[in-house]
């Protein structure tokens, strides 16, 4: 009886003092600053002693992004500070001048900082995307020069192509000829596992006895939900206490990252010793004289921005298809347009026309793609935490320790930055983009893949599997959404999905579709 008093207390007791000491630190804290004024204060949250502005977050709870959203665009530097109970304080930003000062101008100022690699080490451990300082820049290097190899460019295309003819393409053509549903953002996030295993792993989807990926997809998703809780929890002790204690949540973390490293850990140890006749990253890895766990860590990190950030941005482009014919009508235009160009327009391959030179060339789809992740950024925000005081470049003063976050989700709904048509889905204002630094609009104005010596190394590969899958999909079939009248629920976790996915029915295009699809195209590019 005795013991089993104790292991009921013991969690309250815990919480009580993880409590007791946040207290007494936000205390402190809101003695230190309160003479502290700085740019957007007035109209930051509703700030208590001690509970900082816990009273608001839980108000605003189930609308935290338009809650933000709203703080920022009226705010006149699109900036705000937040107290938080027991933490150091939140500058959050939306001004393109403060995110560039931050990736690039002042970069060596602004690691991820111990808070963040905290809530993310128990599942990516040391690897690139919560690596900081010479570790990172290590691992910086050597996959700089791999995203930059032919032969990697090569494997991405072949393993795109393998899996939209093994799976993809069959899933959609089921769905047509049953008349059924399908899920199209389940299908893409399968998808996109399937191909980031072939490429990082080496690993063979159909082949479930070498490896059951179907556990280690299921093991991923709950990792990352509970992590995502954990940087999103307003007072940190909570989850902290439960990890101490290895209790709920907390648990099921510890449970489900023993699965996934369980996995990689073997496939790491198959392509160790075959690494000299294979040419994926763990075996390139192992060739260049990195240790197991360091491999391991590597791969959890290239799945996890692998998997959710493409099947997001594509899920929320078909939605967006299915709600804008006339812009899907010329991305088609411009996919018929590419396939006749290299010679193939029959249904030979599967992603006809989208090798990397040619997706390059994909002007409209292009732009399709990036007003999508305007709009609905697959990360909504990213933070990082200042070694040293500073003070932005507009004005606001940063203390040592601060969190400062910039919101690309917030961002891409400010009339400030995009015009009083932020808020529509307009694909041609990126093709109308004056040039800058090469590309249409400057990194820090839609961060969606960073900026500075932190930006995504992965791009033009995103891009690559996103016209990829684009193209195989709707050259081949007519999407629409089962119930067209619904909003969708934008959903960010470590990266974001859609609430409920993306039911939808599916019939095979006609000829005569896409030639009138074609025709169009080319009208609407003439006049």
């Amino acid at each position: 009886m005795e013991m089993e008093c104790c292991s009921y207390m013991l969690p309250l007791v815990a919480s009580c003092f993880f409590f007791l000491c946040s207290f007494f630190h936000a205390l402190l804290a809101t003695r230190r600053r309160s003479g502290d004024v700085c740019c957007g204060s007035r109209h930051a949250p509703r700030s208590h002693p001690v509970l900082g502005c816990l009273v608001e977050f839980y108000r605003n709870r189930r609308r935290l992004l338009d809650w933000y959203t709203g703080l920022l665009a009226a705010s006149p530097s699109q900036t705000v500070v937040v107290e938080r109970l027991g933490a150091r304080r939140t500058v959050v930003t939306a001004n393109p001048a403060n995110v560039e000062h931050l990736l690039k101008a002042n970069f060596g100022n602004y690691p991820k900082g111990k808070p963040f690699t905290e809530v993310l080490g128990d599942l990516l451990g040391g690897g690139i995307f919560n690596a900081d300082g010479e570790p990172w820049r290590a691992q910086r290097k050597l996959v700089s020069h791999e995203f930059t190899a032919r032969a990697l460019r090569e494997q991405v295309g072949a393993a795109l192509e393998a899996e939209a003819r093994a799976r993809l393409v069959p899933a959609l053509d089921a769905a047509a000829a049953g008349g059924g549903e399908v899920d199209v953002q389940e299908l893409l996030r399968q998808f996109a596992f399937n191909v980031i295993c072939r490429v990082s792993l080496g690993a063979d989807p159909g082949d479930e006895t070498a490896l059951p990926l179907s556990r280690l997809a299921a093991a991923f998703d709950a990792a990352a939900a509970i992590v995502a809780r954990r940087g999103a929890a307003p007072v940190a002790a909570v989850w902290k206490a439960k990890r101490a204690l290895g209790v709920g949540s907390e648990q099921r973390l510890r449970e489900e990252v023993g699965v996934i490293h369980d996995a990689i850990t073997e496939l790491v140890r198959r392509g160790r010793r075959k690494h000299r006749s294979r040419d994926d990253l763990v075996s390139r890895m192992a060739a260049a004289g990195y240790g197991n766990e360091a491999i391991r860590d590597m791969v959890i990190s290239f799945v996890m921005a692998g998997r959710d950030t493409t099947s997001s941005a594509l899920t929320w482009f078909f939605w967006l298809m299915t709600r804008h014919r006339d812009v899907e009508d010329e991305v088609l235009g411009e996919i018929e347009s590419a396939s006749r160009t290299c010679g193939r327009d029959g249904d030979g391959g599967v992603g006809v026309g989208v090798d990397l030179d040619g997706s390059r060339r994909m002007r409209v789809l292009h732009a399709a793609l990036c007003e999508t992740m305007r709009l609905y950024p697959p990360v909504a925000w990213d933070s990082k935490h200042a070694a040293g005081a500073d003070v932005l470049p507009d004005g606001t003063r940063v203390a040592r320790g601060d969190r400062v976050t910039y919101f690309p989700y917030g961002m891409g709904r400010m009339e400030s930055i995009w015009g009083a048509d932020a808020g529509e889905f307009r694909p041609r204002r990126w093709l109308l983009a004056p040039p800058q630094d090469g590309e249409g609009v400057s990194p820090f104005k839609f961060p969606v893949f960073q900026g500075g010596p932190r930006a995504c190394l992965g791009k033009e590969m995103a891009f690559l599997q996103m016209k990829f899958v684009a193209s195989a999909v709707l050259r081949r079939f007519e999407l629409r959404a089962v119930d067209e009248g619904r909003s969708p629920v934008f959903v960010p976790l470590l990266t974001a999905h859609m609430a409920g996915g993306l039911r939808v029915t599916v019939r095979r295009r006609t000829r005569q579709q896409k030639g009138t699809c074609c025709e169009s195209a080319v009208a609407s590019r003439t006049s």
